[in-house]
């Protein structure tokens, strides 16, 4: 929970949120180093110097850092843990449920576990959704349409095997589809992660939630043109947020943008740990002031009762989370690491 300077406390929902390894020797070949040199960079650059983490341990960090930098040092009340599988990067993949769902059992109050799959399996990846939901009984998914897989570097939500696993997800009832629509990592190639797709697949496809990470950057302004038209497509602010901190005024174009176009209420959070950590992101968030040029232009506000909505009463309603019920369930929830 997160106290205001005000004293009010705000419950907070972190939308994006992994548990990787990406240790050299989990790495599989030149491309796993790149990746994560990548994600280190973004860190580097982004962060405070104080938030700075040893690269040894922003490769592979344990669960219990994961617990006491989202729950005890930070803010957060329930994380959302997105799937990232990377194996043709990672002997054992980068991010997998497997790993997700190890650290959410220890604290199922606190944890909500999304899968990934590759439409590009065909059969097995509607087998593979058949799993997901039957073992993790999971209520979203996340899309990365830069991955590799073997000759191809990466696919569209448009294309015929995606339809068949989207279809799928609306039958069974995995509501929330998180897609990387974002800056590119090293190796993965830019184009792949073209917001395009996006404006096919939430028309035809009315019954998900299309929650578009980071917002579509760099291609602002086509995702927000997307998105105002579509009523199933929300922005999460993974990537965007920390440049509150490297380019305040940058970011407060982004906001502006986003609230213009899209809304109070399809707006979410997400640190993007362990890229960032979330306390510093929630604090200055909660203190920001968009720019008064860049708000008069816009005709847009950032009020208290819209980062409240920001930072965890959208992504409740997107997860059905009863936030009193929850509250009431995290009174008792450890306040120190669990033992193994």
């Amino acid at each position: 929970m997160y106290r205001t300077p005000e004293g009010k406390d705000i419950f907070v929902v972190d939308g994006h949120t992994h548990f990787w390894d990406g240790s050299p020797e989990n790495q599989k070949n030149i491309h796993g180093k790149q990746f994560i040199e990548c994600f280190y960079a973004y860190h580097t650059g982004l962060s405070p110097k104080d938030q700075l983490w040893e690269k040894s341990k922003f490769e592979k960090y344990s669960a219990d850092d994961l617990y006491r930098d989202l729950f005890i040092d930070g803010p957060d009340d329930v994380a959302i843990v997105q799937s990232t599988y990377l194996k043709d990067f990672y002997k054992n993949g980068f991010n997998t449920i497997e790993r997700n769902a190890e650290v959410a059992k220890r604290y199922p109050e606190r944890f909500i576990v999304n899968g990934a799959f590759d439409p590009r399996d065909g059969e097995k990846a509607l087998e593979y959704i058949h799993f997901l939901k039957e073992t993790y009984n999971v209520k979203g998914v996340k899309m990365y349409t830069a991955e590799w897989n073997g000759a191809s570097k990466g696919w569209k939500l448009t294309d015929p095997d995606a339809y068949k696993c989207f279809e799928l997800c609306d039958k069974l009832g995995i509501r929330n589809i998180h897609v990387h629509k974002g800056p590119t990592i090293l190796p993965l190639s830019k184009d792949a992660f073209d917001v395009h797709d996006v404006d096919h697949a939430a028309t035809d496809f009315q019954g998900l939630n299309w929650i578009i990470e980071h917002c579509g950057l760099p291609r602002l302004d086509d995702f927000c043109w997307i998105a105002t038209q579509e009523t199933n497509v929300y922005g999460g602010l993974a990537v965007a947020l920390p440049f509150i901190h490297a380019r305040p005024r940058y970011f407060g174009e982004v906001i502006a943008e986003l609230l213009f176009w899209l809304g109070p209420e399809k707006i979410l959070f997400g640190s993007d740990y362990a890229i960032w950590t979330p306390r510093w992101l929630v604090e200055k968030f909660w203190a920001y002031q968009i720019p008064g040029d860049i708000a008069a232009e816009r005709g847009v506000q950032l009020t208290d009762e819209i980062k409240e909505k920001i930072l965890g009463l959208n992504a409740a309603r997107l997860y059905n989370i009863d936030i009193e019920a929850k509250k009431k369930a995290l009174a008792n929830s450890p306040f120190s690491i669990a033992a193994e």
